[in-house]
């Protein structure tokens, strides 16, 4: 089980994930098995997930999914909840909440945010309604795509509910903004332990945490501080750290001496860009986010891919390997296995690809090839 030493620190806090990654050079998706009291209820041998298309790509690749579990009759039921960051009623975010409460688990495409005065964030605004804190994305080679280097293998944990993305602003006089960074060592010491247990969990070896503390240095330097002092309690795991700006350098030059990364908010988000970028592109990056109740799975680089709708062209192998990542979540290992080799199996063979890694395949005709692998 995991490690709780923690738990009493603080009143109504709980560590309820084990996790586990396979390393192979087929996946590199993670296992989840969480206490009762925050996976969904069972009916009938099947569970119910709530599912959120999101924007842009989002219909198309979670279609595809659809389409698969039906294919291979996973016991999943979903409970579809159509929102969208273009739209001016928000009406949508509470009926996401609603279900997800009842649900305990979901998989989400990416709510648009324009960047006008009026649109608030969709995607903020669910973590932050249910505390979904820990962002997590895996940043590995997928064999049979090309990249310019190889042995890239390294976790992103972020903190999804504060930082920069904290969403306090305000205009003192005309032309003049004050924009409210706030980090605690609450959720600094949170987003640590998850990154430090994931790690021991993984058999992964650092735990790298990312900063502007030469600048920021009450408020990254709390982060900075609070990493380094939960790493004290997991002997065995080295414990460094970067400023953001040198780490997004070492990043695009040697991202093979990464192991798992601990960020605020805006550097993840960055870096999980920077990591799309090595590997492949955004339609290969599977991810997930948790909170102590809930967990949702969606594409690990959060890119909404509004110019592409409706083409048919998507990538949905970020959006399928972060299914199987909930299907593991659910226990569901099996299908979740079949599903992630017959994936990757199409990948390497290279005879259907999407466009972003060099095909010309619709996402219909790729997603048509996986079935073929899954019944062959």
């Amino acid at each position: 089980m995991a490690d709780t030493r923690h738990q009493a620190e603080k009143p109504g806090y709980t560590l309820v994930f084990f996790l586990r990654i396979y390393s192979d050079n087929i996946r590199s998706l993670a296992t989840f098995a969480s206490p009762e009291s925050v996976l969904p209820k069972k009916y009938g041998g099947t569970y119910t997930v709530t599912l959120i298309p999101g924007d842009g790509i989002g219909k198309e690749i979670t279609d595809s999914v659809q389409t698969i579990f039906k294919d291979q009759r996973v016991p999943i039921n979903w409970e579809v909840v159509d929102v969208s960051g273009l739209s001016e009623d928000h009406q949508g975010v509470t009926e996401a909440v609603n279900s997800l409460k009842r649900n305990k688990v979901g998989l989400k495409g990416i709510l648009y945010t324009p960047t006008n005065k009026t649109h608030k964030s969709l995607n903020v605004a669910l973590r932050k309604e249910l505390d979904i804190y820990a962002s997590l994305v895996l940043i590995k080679n997928i064999p049979g795509v090309k990249s310019r280097l190889d042995g890239i293998d390294f976790a992103l944990v972020r903190e999804n509910t504060e930082g920069e993305y904290s969403g306090l602003e305000h205009q003192s006089v005309p032309g003049v903004v004050e924009s409210l960074k706030i980090m605690t060592r609450f959720k600094s010491e949170r987003i640590a332990k998850f990154a430090f247990d994931f790690a021991k969990k993984n058999n992964r070896q650092l735990v790298t945490a990312i900063h502007k503390a030469n600048i920021m240095k009450l408020g990254d330097g709390l982060f900075r501080t609070t990493v380094k002092d939960v790493g004290q309690d997991y002997p065995g795991i080295e414990v460094n750290d970067l400023i953001v700006d040198n780490a997004s350098m070492q990043a695009v030059a040697k991202p093979q001496q990464f192991d798992v990364l601990v960020t605020p908010n805006l550097y993840g988000s960055i870096l999980s860009n920077i990591g799309a970028a090595l590997i492949g592109g955004p339609g290969l990056v599977p991810g997930a986010n948790f909170g102590r109740e809930y967990a949702v799975f969606e594409p690990g680089c959060r890119h909404v891919g509004l110019d592409i709708k409706g083409q048919n062209t998507a990538n949905p192998t970020a959006m399928i390997l972060s299914a199987t990542m909930l299907l593991r979540h659910l226990g569901l290992n099996s299908h979740a296995d079949k599903i992630s080799q017959a994936t990757h199996d199409v990948i390497l063979e290279g005879n259907v690809r999407t466009r972003d890694i060099g095909g010309t395949s619709t996402t219909t005709e790729f997603t048509e090839a996986i079935l073929a692998k899954l019944n062959a």
